[in-house]
């Protein structure tokens, strides 16, 4: 029997010579997004493939390809000259909303950082900042929304407040366990070479919490997307979350579920972003754990 030997057959060793080409670190990213795609991939085929008639639940929920559609049209379609009030308005309330997470996320991180490390680092400080830090802690980011429109009124100020708010907690709770859990060695070490108190919180203490710190960015960056539509809901006419509450409003679930999957990536990408800086900033550790 012969082995044909066609361009059929030279396609697999092709694919296996192309796949032994890459370097084994770009080997790891396409396993890794491989592996990131497979679940969503397979609940959005079982949900188009249990829809009748492009729904499900007698109606309520569209299949994913109506969802696209909507999406489609949120996105790339006339604004302005349609009957659809949604239409070309995708870019613009991402913008909004995405604006809104990035000025309280930075009001959050330059408040609860500070915070954070005077609660961990000083006794006095801590006995002074972390009860009403944990006092107001448990309060729902909902129970704001009135105080937040008494104060503000129906602006960007009320939607920035309540995001900084949530992104606070978390930041000013993981830095302040960061700056606690400081290697007692290193601050004998730096006050034995004659480093005074500000050095030391300057150049070990910060270092030494920062893997704290970005645990507590990253828990703060998911608390304010969900901050913003609350937010948006109630307190701005604009964004994401007003989209989403409207098109609940006038029945319209597929631009709802649209809406839902675009907060869900955002919230992914500055995640991904989060931890890229993370891993640049905290080079040096990566450096220490091979070293050793």
């Amino acid at each position: 029997m012969s082995i044909s030997t066609g361009p059929l057959a030279s396609r697999p060793a092709s694919s296996a010579s192309a796949w032994l080409a890459l370097s084994p670190a770009a080997r790891r990213s396409f396993r890794r997004i491989l592996l990131a795609i497979v679940l969503p991939v397979v609940v959005i085929a079982l949900w188009q493939w249990a829809g009748h008639g492009g729904s499900l639940f007698g109606g309520v929920l569209p299949t994913p390809d109506k969802v696209w559609q909507a999406w489609k049209v949120w996105a790339f379609g006339a604004s302005g000259f349609s009957l659809n009030p949604y239409s070309g308005t995708w870019l613009a309330n991402l913008l909004f909303s995405a604006e809104r997470v990035g000025k309280g996320f930075l009001v959050a991180i330059v408040v609860a950082v500070p915070v954070g490390l005077a609660i961990g680092w000083n006794r006095t400080a801590s006995g002074a900042l972390d009860p009403t830090v944990q006092l107001l802690r448990p309060i729902p980011i909902t129970a704001w929304l009135p105080f937040s429109i008494a104060v503000f009124g129906i602006r960007d100020m009320g939607a920035v407040f309540l995001i900084a708010l949530g992104a606070f907690y978390p930041i000013v709770v993981n830095t302040a366990q960061g700056a606690r859990d400081i290697e007692r060695n290193l601050v004998r070490a730096a006050m034995m070479m004659g480093a005074g108190r500000w050095t030391i919180l300057r150049r070990v203490v910060l270092p030494a919490s920062l893997p704290s710190i970005f645990t507590g960015l990253r828990i703060g960056l998911g608390i304010a997307w969900t901050a913003v539509i609350v937010a948006e809901m109630v307190a701005v006419k604009s964004g994401l979350g007003y989209v989403l509450w409207d098109a609940y409003y006038v029945g319209r679930m597929d631009v709802v579920i649209a809406d839902m999957a675009t907060i869900g990536l955002l919230g992914l990408i500055s995640d991904r972003v989060i931890l890229w800086i993370e891993r640049w900033v905290l080079a040096w550790r990566r450096l220490q754990s091979f070293q050793s």
